[in-house]
């Protein structure tokens, strides 16, 4: 800030007489108070900033993009699967390799809904382990080289299964 020259001081003087103040009582003065020049400081030379590199969109994961439509239909058994595999009496290994081998004739065949029979959780004391099929389901499919062609992951509806099954929605194929 430089000190005004006596012109500018003129044309200040009349500019600040314009002015209403904010104060509601009419009384009150209107004090101007002249701030004294700081000299300017040297700053050292600062590189301007690089804008980031955006981050590269992350694939949307299963389960997340279906429209309120497809929900409603799911909930209630209004769609009919396109394939059904049924995981019952496999171990974890042969259910892996049942799936991934479903998945791909599906996403071949332009499939959209496989009905994935994991069958239901039956809590029991150890020896009797039941349930790692379903257990490992999810983690499976977000693995899995299809996870990208697959748009969500609900559970079925009583009329096909209930909480022992699932639905996987496909991605229509462009």
């Amino acid at each position: 800030m430089h000190p005004l020259n006596p012109d500018e001081a003129e044309l200040w003087a009349r500019v600040t007489a314009t002015i209403k103040p904010l104060s509601r009582n009419e009384n009150e003065p209107h004090v101007v108070v002249k701030q004294q020049e700081t000299p300017p400081k040297e700053r050292p030379f600062q590189r301007p900033a690089r804008p980031s590199p955006k981050p590269a969109p992350t694939p949307p994961r299963p389960g997340t993009t279906l429209d309120s439509t497809w929900d409603r239909k799911l909930r209630t058994g209004d769609v009919s699967p396109d394939r059904v595999v049924d995981l019952h009496g496999m171990n974890l290994d042969s259910a892996w390799r049942a799936i991934d081998r479903a998945l791909e004739q599906a996403v071949n065949h332009g499939e959209r809904v496989v009905l994935l029979i994991t069958g239901h959780h039956r809590p029991g004391e150890p020896p009797v382990q039941r349930g790692k099929i379903r257990a490992a389901v999810h983690d499976w499919l977000a693995a899995s080289r299809h996870a990208p062609r697959i748009a969500a992951v609900r559970g079925a509806s009583r009329r096909h299964g209930g909480g022992g099954s699932l639905y996987l929605v496909l991605r229509r194929l462009r």
